[in-house]
């Protein structure tokens, strides 16, 4: 067999790896909605807590069998990273505890709609901070979308601040953390450690206060400490998935997560779907298909393009960071 057959062999090989790995990530965090409710009688704030903590301690313990240590000290003489690092710990801490409310308080699928609109937020956001020129379709995407909020509004009787919590914390991490340009475990490891305080006090006060956290048996205790790896792992299959397939790709396998959560809170927790949250929905939906179709459209465009007309491809943007 010639050098570059078994070449591409082997690049097909890893694409199919990086796909099966991405579809094992968004596929995970789309089941979170499933974990959560495991855990009660458990408050949201102490199984929040509880997640922060055992973040920290799966974070530390993969970077010290990895011996991954040595990008910890140049970080440490950077003030201004450490304190955008600070600031993604309290931005994604945010979203954490709203997700986690939000399923445990019967609105799984309002927690869907928050990642389904997620792309579009962050859109805006490039357009208000970063400055950013949109494309005609891009613009309508976004005009759609703030056109669903309203109509959700009117389905909900109120302002889905379920959804637009999750989806401008998740679009602040997200901005936060091109800024940061930090590696995802180094960045979860970082951020875990500036929560790792405040949860572990949270918890030693409602212990001292008479609320039992860990008082629900050995399973229960168990649950609770899984909260760290069910953390981590899709983190790092993410993190497998991104050298290995295209940004486009996985801009498109984003998707699962919410498709996932909103599965979930129709099919499993049989949440009500009146006719007004269907068409809210739909508008999200349409947004979001439009939007890819005009990020497809650029990269097949860049592609027939010789190598010397200098038109970029634009990929979806994906949203590889934990849930």
């Amino acid at each position: 067999m010639a050098p570059e057959t078994r070449g591409s062999q082997g690049s097909q090989r890893e694409l199919g790896r990086g796909v099966w790995l991405g579809v094992a990530a968004y596929g995970m965090w789309g089941l979170f909605p499933l974990y959560w409710p495991l855990l009660e009688p458990t408050a949201s704030g102490d199984i929040l807590a509880n997640r922060m903590c055992w973040s920290l301690v799966v974070a530390v313990l993969i970077l010290t069998v990895r011996g991954h240590w040595s990008w910890l000290r140049p970080l440490l003489g950077q003030p201004r990273r450490l304190a955008l690092s600070a600031l993604a710990a309290a931005a994604i801490s945010l979203n954490w505890g709203v997700y986690i409310w939000g399923v445990n308080s019967g609105h799984v699928v309002e927690t869907s709609l928050g990642y389904f609109i997620n792309p579009l937020v962050t859109i805006g956001f490039g357009v208000l901070l970063l400055k950013e020129r949109l494309r005609s379709a891009q613009w309508a995407a976004v005009g759609i979308g703030a056109l669903s909020v309203v109509v959700l509004t009117i389905g909900y009787g109120r302002l889905p601040w379920i959804a637009l919590t999750l989806a401008l914390s998740f679009a602040v991490y997200g901005l936060l953390k091109k800024k940061i340009a930090l590696g995802g475990l180094e960045s979860f490891a970082l951020e875990t450690a500036f929560i790792f305080p405040f949860a572990l006090a949270f918890l030693i006060y409602r212990s001292v206060t008479g609320h039992a956290v860990f008082g629900h048996g050995a399973g229960h205790f168990t649950l609770l400490l899984l909260t760290g790896p069910i953390t981590a792992v899709p983190l790092l299959m993410f993190g497998a998935a991104a050298i290995r397939i295209p940004l486009s790709t996985m801009g498109l396998l984003q998707y699962l997560a919410p498709v996932f959560q909103f599965l979930c809170g129709v099919l499993y927790f049989h949440e009500a779907m009146p006719p007004a949250r269907w068409a809210g929905f739909a508008l999200v939906w349409a947004a979001l298909a439009l939007l890819t179709w005009d990020a497809l459209r650029r990269m097949r465009t860049g592609r027939a393009l010789p190598a010397d007309a200098g038109a970029p491809a634009v990929a979806p943007a994906s949203a590889g960071v934990t849930r």
